[in-house]
């Protein structure tokens, strides 16, 4: 138990010494970078599947 709780006290300091945030303005700025990215693939994967619905779609269209 003495090894968990050593290993938690390291972390927290490491945590809080050995770690470099990012400024309050380049966290915004990234927040904002991913979400436009995560935006733009979920747009693209949409477009993707209603196209192979589309295709499998008129495959089983034609195959009746």
């Amino acid at each position: 138990m003495a090894g968990f709780v050593n290993y938690i006290k390291e972390s927290f300091g490491e945590l809080k010494h050995d770690v470099s945030w990012p400024t309050m303005a380049e966290a915004q700025s990234l927040t904002i970078l991913v979400a436009v990215f995560s935006t733009v693939f979920s747009i693209a994967i949409w477009g993707v599947d209603t196209v192979f619905s589309k295709v499998i779609s008129y495959y089983f269209h034609l195959i009746n």
